[in-house]
């Protein structure tokens, strides 16, 4: 499924993060952004190193950030290991030869320096690949392959340099140095993990 971007639908949610309608995406995120389901993607090389992209100057929200490998909205119906894979291929050209589900109730809210708002229950997931990545320039403007261990020293060191969400994330994954422990506000008890 290759939407074009005017054609895209987020999948509203209620506070408890059940499904309660869908919006376009573009009309979608704004300083009043409407909780959401996202998702965020880690990938791993042979190597053992983790792909880091930087957000094109196109981007809404965080032009030119350094952030994990790659996130994306599920459409309407789809499941989300299904748009973990099809974004996957649309941003970086890839294909993916494992995924995992690493954190399945990550939730952030975060407001960008132009006021733009993210606000989505985020399921996190880890996947490999071996093919070198052939990115869209209207998606990433630069990539790199680097030590997990190291980035997650660099996110500690200069968070102001990263995504609010690979910030949060790395401190809840073990592999980036974090505690595996969630000291963030957690969402209301009543949230369920939503279907893959």
């Amino acid at each position: 499924m290759n939407l074009l971007p005017a054609t895209e639908r987020i999948v509203l949610l209620d506070a408890s993060g059940k499904p309660v309608g869908t919006a376009p995406k573009v009309a979608s995120h704004g300083i009043d952004t409407p909780l959401h389901l996202g998702f965020s993607c880690h990938l791993l090389n042979h190597q053992g190193q983790t792909l880091v992209t930087r957000r094109a100057l196109s981007k809404i929200s965080w032009p030119g950030v350094w952030t994990n490998s790659f996130c994306g909205h599920p459409q309407p119906g789809e499941p989300v290991v299904s748009a973990v894979q099809r974004r996957a291929q649309h941003e970086l050209g890839l294909r993916l030869s494992s995924i995992e589900l690493a954190l399945p109730d990550f939730r952030y809210h975060a407001t960008d320096p132009s006021g733009v708002v993210e606000n989505e229950v985020c399921p996190v997931y880890i996947a490999q690949c071996s093919a070198m990545p052939a990115p869209r320039d209207t998606e990433v403007m630069d990539l790199a392959w680097v030590d997990p261990g190291e980035l997650g020293a660099a996110i500690r060191l200069s968070p102001w340099a990263f995504s609010p969400w690979l910030v949060l994330q790395a401190g809840l994954l073990p592999m980036f140095g974090g505690s595996g422990e969630d000291t963030l506000p957690r969402p209301p008890a009543t949230l369920q993990r939503l279907p893959e």
